[in-house]
Formats: C-alpha cells, sequence, structure tokens
C-alpha cells in the first residue's frame, strides 16, 4: 500500500491535529448546546402548556451538530492516521452535512431571533393578563429582575425596574446570538477540514496509482 510522502506527509499530520482539535469543538457545540437546552433559567420561562418551543428548535440542532461533529473528529483522526480513502471520504462527505447543519443553526438564530423573542413576549402577556400572581409569572420576575408588561406595569414595581417584555428582549437576544455564532463560527472552521481531508484524499489515491 503506498504511502504519501513529503509534504503530504506533513498535511497528514496536520489533519490528525485539526480533527483533534475538530473533536474538541464538537464537545464544546455539545456543552453549549446542552447548557442551552438545560439552562435552568431558560426552562422555567418555557415549561407553560402554551409555551413556544422554536427557541429549542435551533439548540436541537446545535446538540445534533456537536455531537456528530464529535464522532467524525474521531473517525477523521482513524482516517488521517490509517490514510483510508474510504474513512477520509465519508469524513468529506460527513463534513458537508455538519456545515449545513451548523449554517442552519446560526441562520435559524439569526434570522428567528426577533419571531422568537415576540412568540415569548406575546406567551407571557396572555399569561399575565389570566393570572398576574401565577408561579410562571412570578418565575419571570425573578429570574429576569422585572415586573408587568409594555402596557400594564405592577402596583409595586421599584424604580428603575425594567417591564418583563423588554427583560425578555434581552434575555434571549444574549442566548440567541451564541446559538447564531457557534453554528455560523464551527461551519467556517470546517472548511479548512473540508480542504485538507480533499488533498490528502487525493494524496493517498495518488500514491497508490504510482506503486
Amino acid at each position: 500500500m503506498g504511502k504519501v510522502e513529503g509534504g503530504m506527509k506533513c498535511v497528514k499530520y496536520l489533519l490528525f491535529v485539526f480533527n483533534f482539535i475538530f473533536w474538541l469543538m464538537g464537545s464544546f457545540v455539545l456543552a453549549v448546546g446542552l447548557w442551552l437546552r438545560f439552562d435552568p433559567e431558560t426552562v422555567s420561562l418555557l415549561n407553560g402548556d402554551k409555551a413556544p418551543d422554536t427557541y429549542f428548535i435551533g439548540v436541537y440542532i446545535l446538540i445534533g451538530a456537536g455531537s456528530l461533529v464529535m464522532l467524525v473528529g474521531f473517525f477523521g483522526c482513524c482516517g488521517a492516521v490509517r490514510e483510508s480513502q474510504c474513512l477520509l471520504g465519508s469524513f468529506f462527505a460527513c463534513l458537508l452535512i455538519i456545515f449545513g447543519a451548523e449554517m442552519a443553526a446560526g441562520v435559524f438564530g439569526f434570522l428567528n431571533k426577533d419571531k422568537i423573542i415576540e412568540d415569548v413576549q406575546n406567551f407571557y402577556a396572555t399569561t399575565y393578563n389570566e393570572n398576574n400572581n401565577g408561579t410562571l409569572i412570578i418565575s419571570y420576575q425573578k429570574v429576569l429582575n422585572c415586573c408587568g408588561t409594555l402596557g400594564k406595569n405592577c402596583p409595586d414595581q421599584e424604580p428603575g425596574t425594567n417591564d418583563c417584555e423588554t427583560a425578555i428582549k434581552d434575555f434571549f437576544n444574549s442566548k440567541l446570538y451564541i446559538i447564531g455564532y457557534v453554528g455560523i463560527g464551527i461551519a467556517g472552521v470546517m472548511i479548512i477540514g473540508m480542504i485538507f481531508s480533499m488533498v490528502l484524499c487525493c494524496a493517498v489515491r495518488n500514491s497508490r496509482e504510482v506503486i
């Protein structure tokens, strides 16, 4: 079996190092996704029967992509070390899929940011009008340090306290930007991995044709 030599050997080890870093980044993406999904503050705001679930769609995409990145990073390391065309080709194909998923999560976070925030604000306002002393409303006020709505302040609202609709916007803006930046950032790194894998795969094929 032919082995890559010279500069291509350097590419081989660069791809191995890249895939190890790639695996670590997958772990990071998975950790961020799980944090966004199970963060007690976020869960407490979206655990009502009629609470909108749009926010969690982007989070689930992030979790799935992070898990796949970890798996693909492992197989990418194996493919680089063994110089296996099959593993490298599969690695490249999986990178394309993950690239699409990460871009989808990032674009989803940015494009649907206003809609997600509006859905949560409407959910809060409806719940507040039905029962402004309910458990869910108290949870919103405690977590977000807010009170009332844009058009209806709390009777005992302290000066300088934001209404909860404004607080919801600030809170979910920060969460959704994390989804967007992480998704698009990791997708950009994947482009480097795809280039490395293509170069090494072609080098392996050429070295075998020579023999």
